[in-house]
């Protein structure tokens, strides 16, 4: 099996069809000490001011992970490494925004019991995916999930809006139109496990559908819902062995003052504003990682 990445460190291998991180072994030739220990601050600044940035931006707007994940992949990280340990650092957000909307939920708590079990489930299931794929497809694909996501987030506004008119139109949805939710929330959750950008932005639109219309109580089952996704998932992972635990640590610092900065910040930039940042960021970084990949 060929190890990438021992040189930072680290190694991702299979191991019965999984990708598994490992510890390298020393290399044979030695390393400059002095060099390596300033290359090994300078990741960790960037990480963690990636980390800042990604907190900032889902505490605004959503979209986080069009910074915090490219960061890691340039830095050399294996791109399912890096899916992985993206996912189990900014983790922690969801719950902090969850507990937040608290008292949103008390009102929608019937929904909320309805969709948990297609959260979990799609969530699992596309954490397995992703550590079944192998890493040369998945680093192909990443540019086009990562435009995907992009798109979604540019359309956020459009989405919004039209969802007050679904909503309305099923204030009172019937059997089948609820198993339809069901089943549309489990893809959702199973894109949210296998990669996860822009991910809330099609769960609003599924809350819209069984006739929510508060954006309040949206925004509450959204982040339960990403913290079931997401906390399912990072638990595969963490278990697999495919988690670089030094730039989770670097990571969820760093966004969750990010998160702390973000309200502050909300106030003086405004949510579009910064959704146009992250939008053509996206596009940039869906070119470099087009031209990365496929060059």
């Amino acid at each position: 099996m060929r190890w990438r990445g021992c040189g930072d460190g680290y190694a991702v291998t299979r191991s019965r069809g999984y990708a598994v991180l490992r510890f390298c072994r020393a290399t044979a030739q030695p390393r400059n000490l002095v060099a390596h220990s300033q290359n090994v601050t300078l990741e960790t600044l960037i990480i963690f001011g990636s980390g800042i940035a990604a907190g900032a931006i889902n505490a605004i707007a959503g979209g986080g992970t069009l910074i915090s994940f490219p960061v890691l992949v340039w830095l050399g990280r294996d791109p399912i490494l890096a899916n992985a340990t993206n996912t189990v650092a900014i983790w922690p957000g969801s719950l902090t925004g969850a507990i937040g909307f608290r008292r949103e939920l008390a009102t929608v708590r019937r929904w909320l019991l309805l969709l948990v079990l297609p959260s979990f489930a799609g969530g699992a299931l596309g954490g397995w995916l992703l550590l079944r794929t192998p890493s040369s497809i998945f680093e192909r694909l990443v540019p086009f999930l990562i435009l995907g996501a992009t798109l979604l987030l540019a359309a956020q506004e459009m989405i919004t809006r039209r969802l007050g008119v679904l909503a309305r139109a099923h204030e009172h949805p019937t059997a089948g139109w609820v198993a339809f939710v069901f089943v549309f929330q489990f893809l959702v959750a199973l894109y949210g496990g296998y990669f996860g950008a822009g991910m809330g932005i099609l769960m609003l639109a599924a809350l819209g559908l069984i006739g929510l219309t508060d954006m309040h109580q949206m925004n509450g089952l959204k982040n339960v819902l990403a913290v079931c996704i997401n906390g399912i998932a990072a638990i595969y992972f963490v278990l697999a062995k495919a988690v670089a635990w030094n730039d989770v640590f670097v990571m969820m610092a760093g966004a969750i003052l990010g998160g702390f900065l973000g309200a502050r910040l909300a106030l003086r930039l405004g949510r579009t504003f910064v959704r146009r940042a992250v939008v053509a960021i996206g596009l940039i970084m869906t070119v470099a990682m087009l031209v990365r990949s496929w060059a």
